[in-house]
């Protein structure tokens, strides 16, 4: 079954991006630098779209960070990448657009969160007033609804509406109905102010992932708007990768979401590329995109007691990892390669027959001969340390690539959306 995205939804262009109207599903990250440092923040949103964010947001927080968001985005710019950068409003959006309005120009989409633009009176009034200054300056919107900073407003009277009418609803159905509500009045709200329909993504975000798919799917029964789809505060490493690919591959399976960020928890100091990894291989393994090439590679077992397979298999997705920047640009369709890694004989030969580059290195007891095979027939034989069998293999890879996927008349890097 080949999965497909809704066409049903309004076509959203976000710094010459379309998000929705059947648009191949768009990733996204979020930098955790501070903004109000123009140079690392520049520098990390340029590793993040060279790592496949087709949309990268930053957070405007302070009068600084407003302040410096245009240079931030020269700065993108002059480093040759066109990657749309988003600025994250909370509490003090509409303050923050309307005193630095270089700032609001230099954004390519505002995101706004209902539930802490304001309280009480001041709510609709400070968020229509972002709402006008995007219609002022041509930027689409996303309204983007959190279960953790909900308009207390609306659920209490919701939980006042269940008790009264018993209604017999739990808490949690309380506030997944809240969060669709929020979001679909948000986008009236907007449509008042000058919005047109074509300038509103949504998005409803929780950390469970039972709640995410239930919200998903009525948000999307009741609206045509694009969606943005993530688990908010997923968690570290496996934990959030397992629960973001648990939620969201259930709505996207149902052509259900727009645009999506696979919000991971990073070690301290850790890359926070590996985001985007996750929502990459997440749309690669349903078959909506193609990213990256794919490298098979066994789980271990009693036969591999060494590690030489699993070095490999390591070192080839880093190589990998590291020409794509340079082969997406000059290559066309580079990004459906096949490899395959295998640790013994077992499945080693037939994995490496069914990719179009492969290696099955000798398990325990096993002759010290690695066949590899090209495009399902043998290629040749490597022996050698770990370190020669790797750079052998990778000479492979590059000989494999420039020989057999057609170079691009072009090298612009604007074509975001391949695959």
């Amino acid at each position: 079954m080949v999965l497909a995205q809704r066409c049903d939804t309004h076509a959203v262009v976000v710094g010459g991006v379309q998000v929705g109207g059947g648009a191949p599903v768009v990733v996204q990250s979020m930098t955790n630098t501070d903004t109000a440092a123009p140079e690392p923040t520049a520098r990390q949103i340029v590793e993040l779209a060279e790592a496949g964010s087709e949309l990268v947001r930053i957070t405007v927080n302070t009068a600084e960070a407003a302040a410096a968001v245009p240079e931030v985005v020269q700065r993108v710019r002059d480093a040759g990448s066109t990657v749309p950068v988003i600025g994250d409003f909370h509490f003090n959006g509409h303050k923050l657009l309307r005193q630095y309005p270089d700032c609001a120009v230099a954004l390519a989409k505002y995101r706004i969160n209902p539930g802490n633009v304001g309280r009480g009176s001041k709510r609709d009034a400070q968020f229509s007033e972002i709402c006008r200054i995007a219609v002022d300056n041509a930027k689409p919107v996303r309204i983007g609804v959190n279960g953790g900073s909900l308009n207390q407003d609306l659920v209490t009277a919701k939980m006042e509406e269940n008790t009264r009418e018993g209604l017999g609803k739990n808490a949690e159905e309380v506030l997944n109905e809240c969060m669709v509500i929020s979001a679909l009045q948000s986008a009236e709200l907007a449509l008042e102010n000058g919005l047109r329909e074509d300038q509103i993504i949504l998005s409803c975000k929780t950390s469970v992932p039972v709640h995410l798919i239930a919200v998903y799917r009525e948000l999307a029964r009741k609206s045509r708007y694009p969606l943005h789809l993530g688990l908010t505060e997923a968690g570290l490493g496996v934990k959030g990768v397992a629960w973001s690919s648990a939620a969201m591959g259930v709505v996207l399976s149902e052509g259900i979401g727009d645009t999506i960020r696979v919000s991971l928890t990073p070690q301290p100091g850790g890359d926070r590329r590996q985001e985007v990894y996750a929502a990459c291989e997440l749309l690669q393994a349903l078959g909506l995109r193609a990213f990256t090439p794919s490298i098979t590679a066994c789980p271990g077992c009693g036969r591999t007691t060494s590690t030489t397979f699993q070095e490999l298999a390591e070192q080839v997705e880093a190589y990998v990892r590291q020409r794509m920047p340079e082969w997406r640009k000059r290559y066309v369709g580079v990004e459906s390669l096949k490899l395959a890694v295998m640790g013994c004989v077992v499945n080693g030969p037939g994995e490496s027959k069914a990719a179009n580059i492969g290696i099955s290195l000798p398990g325990t007891g096993e002759a010290p001969s690695c066949p590899v095979y090209i495009d399902g027939q043998k290629y040749k034989t490597l022996t050698g340390s770990p370190d020669e069998l790797a750079k052998a293999f990778q000479a492979i890879i590059d000989e494999y690539v420039s020989s057999s996927y057609e170079e691009r008349q072009t090298s612009s890097a604007g074509a975001a959306q391949a695959g």
